[in-house]
């Protein structure tokens, strides 16, 4: 592969960073502005795969929040479940004769206050 020759103007503050990392890494100035072209075109690169990446991350992340909905549904209804099945058994350990209505009245303030706690312990 032959290489092909480019003329490069720099502003006199480029010229002065780009002799300066030339001397630190004991280059000619022609060969470090190589690999500044080089190094650049790379990251070029770089960024436009990661544009690609960053769009499948989203549409992962979008995925993953979409499923935590359903989950959160998921256990807000079985700690529902749980207060109900907690409140019946309660009231038929202890043989009283309650009504539908009672016990769902008990079943709603066990399910809030599960609810109070659970937000408690985020704040």
């Amino acid at each position: 592969m032959s290489a092909r020759a480019q003329t490069v103007r720099l502003t006199p503050a480029r010229h002065r960073v780009l002799a300066g990392f030339a001397k630190s890494h004991g280059l000619s100035e022609y060969a470090m502005l190589a690999r500044v072209v080089d190094a650049g075109l790379t990251a070029l690169d770089h960024r436009a795969s990661e544009d690609i990446d960053t769009r499948e991350m989203l549409a992962e992340l979008a995925s993953v929040s979409t499923r935590m909905v359903d989950v959160e549904r998921m256990l807000d209804r079985a700690l529902f479940t749980a207060c109900a099945a907690y409140c019946y058994a309660r009231h038929a350990a202890l043989g009283a004769r309650t009504s539908d209505e009672a016990v769902t009245a008990e079943i709603n303030a066990a399910y809030d206050r599960q609810r109070r706690r659970a937000q408690e312990g985020r704040e």
